[in-house]
């Protein structure tokens, strides 16, 4: 009996596949990885074919025909939609949201035109397909071993650790790897972990290599985003650069991959479908025999264990590139110490001597806005978020009080709304309030603010960094986006202000994280032939993590964590899933996870620690009451069983039509 039954992924929630008849005397055949119109409801969708067969759970009369096969032959190779196929088991999450991540927007719809090659990187020939000897870039001998470790492995699997200090060439490492790949007709794929680092990265690779290079991120257009997904998947990009979601992005002759500062939180996706970007490119990578570069100089604990396990293979490069020596780190006490605005008058004296010296400056601080609380002395009245148990901050350029968790706005009080009192009072530090210091302070500089707030146009982000790199600022102050692998060859001192509030967070990976950012931020100075240093501003200069990463280093720091972790039992030592429920009345999610524990209890699963329900660490926001169960195993597999049985049972309570809920495997935010 020929396979006349299709089985779709259809984007929607829903964690199944929808059966269809395919269409009788079609021009095409239908495969599994083409699209396929079909009628859903009383609409009618876009959908991926994942399987042809001549099987039904439903009787062949009920079925409806599809209507339209969308592709001659199959989008997707097997390796891609393998990939999809253990993504949406592995993260319990439907075929169709899976679906919805692997293609750009303009594939989930009928019309498609043809790409423009134009849109890729610019000035370069897509028909170009010659790899030209590039320019000769000297390795020292740790990035040489590093090279050829890796290259030896094009057309093999193999998981690299390159760990590396800040500023010792690990771009220098990718691209000697990429142009070994290039020259055996293969195609690369580097991922970053947010799109301020692609302009850096794309220029590097542009001014080595006359190929085209497909860019795949979020602020394209659908156009664009079509346009460099096909170029990559008919192999006329030879170079592939995007975020997370391009970890999808099919290659004609996938050779390497490369996932630059791998530690970074960015490339897990935090809401709908929750996946990790570094665990499904190590997958594809093996379905693939493609080598994985997973570069930072401050690696995950997760990758560190696999290391000592060794599933990874560490290529250590422990000193700077060139002449570069390692930045001076020093404590500035600011105990029992008046602060301007979150400057100590010490700090100040050290950025006048090094813009004396012609060096640039960059302060960083985690906190952007004016001043995150606003309160009147009078009565004690502060500024709340409606919707959220969070204060809002003040913005005062736009005056405006806004809530960063949930984005409501005000229009900034004249006075006290409870006793009228004219005076209101901003406190605590942010960046907009530190950039009117510096002002005060260095009247004659041109001091460039790096936030969320000074970036949101198009193209500004670049703009600062060009003024950075040309030297027409030398001031820089910005938050976390600066922290990201960006090259500052003139930055001779750094100062991170107001640490000490990183010390004291109730998740457990904050430690990790604080070590992870002071390194990265303290390794954006001296990186070439000018000293750099970097000063830490904190009321805690004993506290045992700032101590070690002083006298030590990262990779210390690290095995330390490592140990603590295991005796705790936490990740990477067991694996966790994170239940979030969230309804409008505050009983309803504790009620539904309450639930769904004791329907795990009384499955009675062996070595299945379950704790909570507990509100969550900001119970509401948005408007939304939320709480969280949390399911840890020291078993994968275990823990796998146990959501495999429970989804259904969720999916069948009366509270999951009320409460909106989700899971997280693997999560690595708690809130």
């Amino acid at each position: 009996m020929a396979n006349n039954i299709l089985r779709v992924a259809i984007p929607t929630p829903l964690r199944r596949l929808f059966d269809y008849l395919s269409i009788p005397q079609n021009v095409f055949l239908p495969q599994p990885g083409m699209r396929v119109r079909v009628p859903f409801g009383k609409l009618e969708k876009i959908g991926l074919i994942i399987e042809v067969t001549n099987f039904s759970d439903c009787p062949k009369d009920k079925l409806k025909p599809a209507i339209e096969y969308l592709d001659p032959e199959p989008l997707l190779p097997v390796s891609i939609l393998e990939l999809i196929l253990w993504a949406s088991r592995y993260y319990q999450t439907s075929l169709g949201e899976v679906f919805e991540t692997a293609f750009p927007a303009r594939l989930r719809k009928k019309e498609v035109k043809k790409p423009r090659a134009s849109l890729l990187s610019p000035s370069l020939n897509p028909a170009e397909t010659t790899i030209p000897t590039p320019k000769t870039h000297s390795l020292n001998l740790n990035q040489q071993q590093a090279v050829t470790a890796i290259t030896q492995h094009i057309g093999h699997f193999k998981i690299f650790l390159l760990e590396g200090i800040t500023g010792s060439g690990k771009t220098e490492v990718y691209l000697h790897s990429v142009e070994f790949a290039l020259q055996h007709s293969k195609q690369a794929l580097i991922l970053v972990p947010e799109i301020g680092l692609i302009p850096q990265l794309v220029d590097r690779f542009q001014s080595r290599f006359n190929v085209p290079i497909a860019l795949l991120h979020s602020g394209l257009t659908e156009k664009q985003r079509f346009d460099a997904w096909e170029m990559a998947r008919t192999g006329k990009a030879r170079i592939v650069i995007g975020t997370r979601s391009a970890a999808f992005t099919p290659l004609k002759a996938p050779g390497i991959f490369i996932l630059d500062e791998e530690h970074d939180p960015s490339y897990k996706q935090q809401t709908g479908f929750r996946y990790h970007a570094r665990d499904l490119i190590i997958l594809r990578a093996s379905k693939e025999k493609c080598p994985v570069i997973l570069g930072t100089a401050t690696p995950s604990l997760e990758t560190l264990h696999n290391v000592d396990i060794q599933k990874f293979q560490r290529l250590n490069l422990p000193v700077r590139a060139g002449n570069a020596k390692p930045p001076n780190l020093q404590i500035l006490d600011v105990r029992h110490k008046k602060l301007e605005e979150g400057l100590s008058s010490e700090l100040i004296i050290h950025m006048r001597k090094h813009l004396a010296n012609d060096g640039q400056i960059l302060l960083f601080l985690n906190r952007r806005g004016f001043a995150p609380v606003l309160m009147c002395f009078e009565c004690g009245w502060v500024a709340n978020c409606k919707q959220c148990d969070a204060k809002m901050t003040l913005h005062f350029h736009k005056q405006k009080l806004v809530c960063h968790h949930c984005d409501s706005m005000l229009s900034l009080h004249k006075n006290c709304p409870t006793c009228n009192n004219k005076q209101l009072n901003p406190l605590g530090i942010g960046t907009e309030r530190l950039e009117a210091t510096l002002q005060h302070h260095f009247p004659d500089e041109n001091i460039i603010r790096l936030d969320r707030d000074t970036t949101y146009k198009k193209g500004k982000r670049e703009e600062a960094f060009q003024q950075i790199k040309e030297g027409q600022a030398r001031i820089l102050l910005g938050t976390q986006m600066i922290t990201k692998g960006h090259h500052f060859p003139n930055v001779t001192l750094v100062a991170i202000l107001n640490i000490d509030q990183a010390l004291f967070s109730i998740d457990f990976r904050s430690t990790e994280r604080l070590g992870q950012l002071i390194t990265q931020v303290a390794g954006r100075a001296g990186r070439e032939t000018k000293l750099g240093h970097v000063l830490l501003q904190t009321s805690h200069p004993s506290n045992p993590l700032i101590r070690v990463l002083l006298e030590k280093d990262y990779s210390y720091f690290a095995k330390q964590l490592l140990i603590e972790r295991q005796s705790a039992l936490l990740p990477p030592f067991c694996f966790q899933t994170l239940i979030r429920a969230e309804a409008k009345k505050i009983e309803n999610p504790i009620l539904f996870l309450n639930t769904i524990k004791n329907r795990l209890l009384k499955n009675s699963f062996k070595s299945l620690e379950i704790l909570g329900p507990t509100p969550a660490p900001m119970e509401r926001r948005g408007g939304q009451y939320r709480a969280q169960l949390l399911l840890q195993s020291p078993q994968r597999a275990l823990l796998h069983q146990c959501l495999n049985e429970l989804i259904p049972i969720i999916e069948s309570l009366p509270l999951s039509k009320i409460v909106r809920w989700s899971l997280d495997v693997d999560p690595i935010d708690m809130f």
